[in-house]
């Protein structure tokens, strides 16, 4: 097979033509969002070249403190991320998202590259881009299940209140709410995997084609990344519910939000 076609400088710039398409649409909808369109892009552009030389330096130095450090740097951007989009959250229940996303992340990644590949932990080749693909899945997972289960809590106030004065506990009124917000959670990632092969090509599959691997090899791949996406969002998001729940009441069964 061919190896990926290499795209020139003015080529690559034109595809920021269909940015100015989806910028104008947003514009005509009155779409607030048009400004963090143009930020995004610009962050993304220079965090992904940044992040491609600091690859090419690792990978041909390949060392454990290096590896190491950038995956940590990953999860401590994906921790910030989470909590800088559901503010208001007590200390308790943000060491057990960040915990969470660390014993999920470290487990998965570790079961993949030692048990399924059978390759070194310290090897970049397949730790970073793993790493990347599962804290970054992670990360989006218990993002939309803590906002989806505080704004629950938030929306029920009134419900709450008269549950509490009928002798309902804070555990049995909020297990609902945690069991929900998993739910939408994992939503988009079971989607994902029923349309996958049928509506699109995921990302690792394609980008492995277009390096000139095999159909068969990158569909295995693809398969058990997919799965570990799966069990991370399942792990991580379980965890830093069914543990911060706890952490909106006392021990007397009172309210602390």
């Amino acid at each position: 097979m061919n190896n990926a076609v290499e795209i020139n400088l003015i080529n690559f710039l034109s595809i920021y033509l269909l940015l100015v398409i989806v910028g104008l649409i947003m514009k005509k909808c009155k779409i607030k969002q048009t400004n963090l369109l143009l930020i995004a892009s610009v962050r993304m552009t220079f965090q992904l070249v940044i992040a491609g030389y600091i690859l090419m330096y690792i990978l041909g130095n390949p060392s454990p403190i290096l590896i190491v450090s950038y995956v940590l740097i990953m999860s401590a951007f994906a921790i910030h991320r989470i909590l800088s989009v559901n503010k208001g959250l007590n200390k308790k229940f943000k060491l057990i998202i960040a915990m969470s996303i660390c014993v999920s992340r470290i487990s998965i990644i570790a079961f993949f590259i030692i048990v399924v590949i059978k390759q070194s932990i310290f090897n970049p080749q397949y730790t970073i881009p793993i790493s990347g693909m599962i804290i970054g899945n992670a990360m989006t997972g218990i993002s939309l299940a803590v906002k989806s289960f505080m704004s629950k809590i938030k929306d029920s106030k009134l419900q709450i209140e008269v549950l509490l004065n009928q002798g309902a506990t804070p555990k049995n009124i909020l297990l609902p709410m945690v069991n929900s917000s998993i739910e939408t959670a994992l939503l988009p990632t079971i989607n994902s995997m029923i349309g996958m092969g049928v509506v699109s090509l995921p990302g690792m599959m394609t980008g492995q084609i277009l390096s000139g691997e095999l159909p068969s090899t990158a569909i295995l791949y693809q398969i058990t990344i997919t799965i570990c996406i799966a069990s991370v969002v399942c792990l991580s998001v379980f965890l830093s519910l069914y543990l911060g729940y706890k952490t909106l009441y006392n021990k007397d069964n009172q309210f602390c939000v």
